[in-house]
Parts: C-alpha cells; sequence; structure tokens
C-alpha cells in the first residue's frame, strides 16, 4: 500500500503562512487522488482540499481563497500553501491517499491510506 509521510506545520500568528508537505510511496498505479483532512480534539476529521492526477482540485469553503494545493507528479507529492491563517485553522493536518483515480473527494472514508499528521497552531 501507500505510505505517506507528512512534513511542516508548527505555530504562526493569524494572518501568516505555513507550507505542508506529503511525500509518497509504494505507488502501484499511475492515477491517483490525495487529499488533505484536519482535526480538533472532539470532532470529527473534515476534508480541506483535494486534488486528482489531472489537477482537478476541490477545496472546502472554509479555505477557499486562502490554501492552495499543488502537486509533484513525478514525485507523487502533495503540498498544501496555507496563507491568511486564522486561529480557526489550529488542528492537526493529515495527508491522505486513494491508488485509483476519482474525483477529488473531501471525504475520509474514500481514502484507504493517511500519513500520520502534523500539528498547525495559529494565536497571536
Amino acid at each position: 500500500g501507500v505510505q505517506a509521510q507528512v512534513q511542516g506545520g508548527g505555530s504562526v500568528q493569524p494572518g501568516g503562512s505555513l507550507t505542508l508537505s506529503c511525500e509518497t510511496t509504494g505507488w502501484t498505479a499511475g492515477t491517483y487522488c490525495m487529499g488533505w483532512f484536519r482535526q480538533v480534539p472532539g470532532k470529527k476529521r473534515e476534508g480541506v482540499a483535494a486534488i486528482e492526477t489531472n489537477g482537478k482540485t476541490n477545496y472546502a469553503n472554509f479555505v477557499k481563497g486562502r490554501f492552495t494545493l499543488s502537486q509533484d507528479l513525478a514525485k507523487k507529492a502533495l503540498y498544501l500553501q496555507m496563507d491568511s491563517l486564522e486561529p480557526a485553522d489550529t488542528a492537526m493536518y493529515y495527508c491522505a491517499a486513494q491508488d485509483r483515480w476519482m474525483d477529488p473527494s473531501l471525504l475520509v472514508l474514500r481514502y484507504p491510506y493517511w500519513g500520520q499528521g502534523t500539528q498547525v497552531a495559529v494565536s497571536s
């Protein structure tokens, strides 16, 4: 199966920026869908943004215009540029992968492979 390694995260002040990266290995398929999810204690994990092999993206409404997905197809790596961060963005962020093509989904159940989480904290 696919293994995902997440890097990035940290603490920033409101209005600041962070970049998350997700490096993956173990692929057997050439097409895929990958996404970022986040979770705070006591709440369900929620989708942030997803992208499929052809570059079609899907962003949650609460990050549109602030977060930007990008991918390196050769490396099957995923990146999330987070700008204009708000305290409400504080959460553990996870990278997820599906080793077949699908429309970029923000549903947790659509992804069988998950990286470890990285903490993002936004506070003044």
